[in-house]
């Protein structure tokens, strides 16, 4: 099995082996897949519309970069709501 990963994915891992926090490459990706196979999601079917909405969302362009986002986070909280 040939996997592939992002660069900076990539530069993590090789950052993190040659630090000594793993033996090699092999061995962190077994270390994070043997993490993920411990997670219990558990049903996770309720999300999938919400996931489906989004991706059309996407699709349309009706994205907002995380900088704006966080940025109109940052504007309502400046704002006291009225109760």
């Amino acid at each position: 099995m040939t996997v592939t990963l992002a660069p900076e994915q990539m530069r993590w891992i090789e950052a993190a082996v040659a630090s000594g926090q793993f033996p090699s490459v092999e061995d962190a990706v077994r270390m994070a897949v043997a993490d993920l196979m411990n997670i219990d999601l558990g049903d996770v079917d309720w999300m999938r519309p919400y996931v489906d909405e989004a991706r059309q969302d996407v699709t349309r362009g009706e994205v907002v970069s995380g900088d704006e986002f966080v940025a109109w986070i940052d504007d309502r909280m400046k704002t006291p709501r009225s109760r």
